[in-house]
């Protein structure tokens, strides 16, 4: 089993940036990827970003050159920097992960909230 804490979520102004920080405890040994979504009221839950071992990452088109995902293997840990902070990237923010040979996020997070004010 794995947990993934989230921390760094609050209220910016927009044009402004935050850093949103995940830990995961427990098997991480198992995991493969690390990422993060997204959820607005009312709004279904969006994929942001994800880094797999070996260094890929890959963006959703909307976050694009504005956000950044970075890993620390040795902290077992996983970070989104949003720059250029827009009110439509008001949500609940969630780290994700999933398991080598899986094909779908097998742990989540407990969401940090992000509120970008005009």
């Amino acid at each position: 089993q794995v947990t993934l804490v989230e921390s760094g979520g609050g209220v910016v102004q927009a044009g402004g940036s935050l850093r949103l920080s995940c830990v995961a405890s427990g098997r991480t040994f198992e995991l493969y990827a690390m990422g993060w979504f997204r959820q607005a009221p009312g709004k279904e839950r969006e994929f942001v970003g994800t880094s797999r071992k070996g260094g890929f990452t890959n963006y959703a088109d909307y976050v694009k050159g504005r956000f950044t995902i970075s890993r620390d293997g040795a902290k077992d840990s996983v970070y989104l920097q949003m720059n250029s902070l827009e009110p439509e990237d008001t949500a609940v923010y969630y780290c994700a992960a999933y398991k080598y040979g899986g094909g779908s996020y097998d742990y989540w997070g407990q969401g940090t909230q992000v509120t970008v004010s005009s």
